[in-house]
Order: structure tokens, then C-alpha cells, then sequence
């Protein structure tokens, strides 16, 4: 679109809300004067919201040649076709096509070297690429993501904040009773990037080759075998807890300060078994430090398909998956959230991204932000009944 120069004649209380939009300073005796050089006429309505608010009766005139109205509280308006044009074009194309004009913050709330934090970087750098802007990595880990969250839910919703949400998220509501923000509330989801699992690996001493063995020494054994999680509250520890419920089965918790010394715990037979991600347990269960019996998602994994989903291995309907996304600020601009969401939709399908997700034991999903905003409602639901269920509840 080109540059054009527009007068436009309003009462004198809106003369100050255009004078920077416009290029233009208006003058109490109803003359005007250039003060800055004229801008694309697309971008009125984003940096003057202002200007989507001008009634009909205040233009004067969108023509191609200059004309002299003869009215008491009205002046003289030239502009060229485009103005025309540009008035009904809304304040979404102007949007999508200037976002961004600055660097983006990305908040990742999870440790550096973290899993998710690695997704988020690998995204962050093609975002850059086709944004055209510097994406800014804010790493904010603590308490389930608690301490990150809550500071993307108070930044504006300009587009300029973005935020990894997670499984833990879904989870926090219901064990965190004093959270400072409400994820459905508080954000606008724009895409689901991935699905995970974890995997189902025992001890080699634990005497069960399949998850129909396991349940059934579970059963016979009860209270005596134990599984090891990243701590209470976390997807690992409740993916237990679903499989104890679902096998009606009685497994102790044992929480760690994180997997890696919870697997560490299961390779010298501390623990009976854990629910780890695919990326750490593979080497093991290759060399035969540990066994895996299956995944805890609802289709197999590229990574091993030979490995049977807990659900074709005796557990019906049971599903547990890690998965990562992208929010916004909930007031955000629904054509920032379209830009943000068509990227990132294109970048979840390079190879690169498809190829390193699968070595994680996941894949891309790109859902639609009315998918993933059904999606976070039913996990937090999923997860709500069976913390209620068990009793959890952390301050």
C-alpha cells in the first residue's frame, strides 16, 4: 500500500488523539499543518484506535480532487482512493501485517537444559526467522511453573509476551489452592506444538514382561513395590497415581528432586518402576539396565513401536501425555493470535523440528486455538478429578 497524506476534520476533543497518527497537527482556527511525514494509511486504526471511531457524519469528503465544504464545524478533507479503501479495511490486516516492530518476550517457565525449555528455544529460533524479530528467552522455573505464569499473565496483551504452557499447568489449579492467575482466564491459547509420553520401565529384577505381569504382581504384592517420580505434584508422580487407579492397584510413591535421580534409583533397584520420558529411558532399557513394558500415550511411539500403549496392554481408555503450547495474554489482538498461530503451525512441520520431537518421544500437533483452549479445559478437568480423588494438595 502506499503513503499517502490524509486531513481529516473532527470536533476539537479528537484533534489530539490523530495529530500523531496523521502526520498532522490541527489548529484551533481550523487550518492544519504537516508535522510529520505521512504514513501508510493502513496503519490508522492500530496506532490510533481512535480513528475506527470516526462517525460518518465527521468525514468530509474521501475524493480524488479537493473540494470546499461550506459547513460551521467542518473543514476542507483531501486524501486519495485509498483512504477510501483503507476505512473499510479493519484493525486486524493492519495488525498482521506490522506485528511485530519490536523484540518479543518468550517466558519459559521451566529450568534451563529442561526438556521444555529445549523445545522452546528450537521454536523460538524459527519463530524469530519468521517474525522478522528478535525473540527474547525469559526462563522463570519454580513451583510447577507458578513463578513464570503468573508474570505473562500481568504483562499487556499487546503481543509482545509470549509464554510455554504445559501439562503442569493443567495440573496446578487443582493442587496449588492460592494461584495468583486463572489459566483459562487469564490467556488466550494459540496452539498445542506437541504431544508427549512417558515411559512405563521396571527394574530387571521386578519378574513382569508386560504391563498384564506387572499389574498382576502389583496385586499380589501389595504396598511392596514402589515407583519413583520428579517430585509430588508433577506429570510423572500423577501418571503413577492414574495407573494405580486405572489397575486398582497399591504402588508407593517415592518423589525425587527431579527424574534424573529417580531413574538413577530404578537402575540400583531402590525402586520397583517409574513413568520417565522416552529420551532418558531409551539407552537404558537398549542396554538392559531397565525394561520398559509400554507408553502412556494413546498411539505408539516412531521412537519404539515396539512398545505397546498401556491402554492395548490391558488398560483400557488410560492416557497420559506431556504436551507444550503457546499463550498469550487473554485480551491480545485476535490477528496477532492468527499471525503467531499460522507460523507456528508452519514451523511444527520442518523436518528438523519433526525429526528432534520424535528422538524426544513426541510429535507435533499445530491445533487451532479453539482446539487447545478445549484441550487445556479437559486436562485441567482430567487432572482435577484425580487429585481430588488421592487427596493432594500442596501449599
Amino acid at each position: 500500500m502506499g503513503m499517502v497524506g490524509i486531513g481529516v476534520v473532527m470536533p476539537t476533543a479528537r484533534h489530539s488523539a490523530l495529530t500523531n497518527a496523521l502526520g498532522f497537527a490541527f489548529m484551533p482556527s481550523g487550518g492544519s499543518r504537516q508535522v510529520a511525514p505521512p504514513i501508510n494509511i493502513g496503519l490508522l486504526p492500530l496506532v490510533c484506535p481512535e480513528f475506527e471511531k470516526i462517525h460518518e457524519r465527521d468525514i468530509i469528503s474521501v475524493n480524488l480532487e479537493e473540494e470546499k465544504i461550506q459547513e460551521g464545524n467542518r473543514m476542507r478533507v483531501t486524501t486519495t482512493a485509498i483512504a477510501a479503501a483503507a476505512l473499510a479495511m479493519g484493525a486486524a490486516t493492519a495488525g498482521a501485517q506490522t506485528y511485530p516492530v519490536k523484540p518479543v518476550r518468550f517466558i519459559l517457565p521451566v529450568a534451563a537444559s529442561s526438556t521444555s525449555d529445549i523445545l522452546g528455544r528450537m521454536i523460538a529460533r524459527q519463530l524469530a526467522d519468521r517474525l522478522g524479530q528478535q525473540i527474547v528467552i525469559d526462563n522463570q522455573p519454580g513451583a510447577g511453573g507458578n513463578i513464570g505464569v503468573p508474570i505473562a499473565a500481568r504483562a499487556p496483551a499487546d503481543g509482545y509476551t509470549l509464554l510455554l504452557v504445559s501439562s503442569a499447568q493443567a495440573i496446578s489449579p487443582s493442587i496449588y489452592p492460592k494461584l495468583s492467575y486463572d489459566l483459562v482466564r487469564d490467556f488466550a491459547p494459540v496452539t498445542q506444538f506437541t504431544a508427549g509420553l512417558y515411559l512405563l520401565m521396571v527394574h530387571p529384577s521386578v519378574p513382569a514382561r508386560s504391563v498384564k505381569e506387572l499389574i498382576a504382581l502389583a496385586r499380589s504384592r501389595r504396598g511392596q513395590l514402589t515407583y519413583g517420580s520428579a517430585g509430588t505434584g508433577t506429570g510423572t508422580h500423577l501418571t503413577g497415581e492414574l495407573f494405580k487407579a486405572s489397575a486398582k492397584v497399591d504402588v508407593l510413591h517415592v518423589p525425587y528432586r527431579g527424574m534424573g535421580p529417580a531413574i538413577g534409583e530404578l537402575l540400583g533397584g531402590q525402586i520397583s518402576l517409574i513413568f520417565g520420558g522416552l529420551a532418558s529411558g531409551l539407552p537404558h532399557m537398549k542396554a538392559g539396565r531397565a525394561r520398559a513394558l509400554g507408553v502412556t500415550s494413546a498411539r505408539r511411539s516412531d521412537a519404539a513401536p515396539e512398545l505397546p500403549t498401556l491402554a492395548e496392554a490391558g488398560l483400557p481408555g488410560f492416557e497420559s501425555t506431556t504436551w507444550q503450547g503457546l499463550a498469550v495474554p487473554a485480551a491480545t489482538p485476535r490477528d496477532i493470535i492468527n499471525r503467531l498461530h499460522a507460523e507456528s503451525v508452519k514451523i511444527m512441520q520442518f523436518d528438523e523440528i519433526r525429526t528432534r520431537l520424535g528422538a524426544m518421544g513426541a510429535h507435533p500437533v499445530g491445533s487451532s486455538p479453539e482446539q487447545f483452549a478445549a484441550y487445556i479445559k479437559s486436562e485441567i478437568a482430567k487432572w482435577g478429578r484425580l487429585i481430588r480423588d488421592i487427596g493432594l494438595r500442596l501449599e
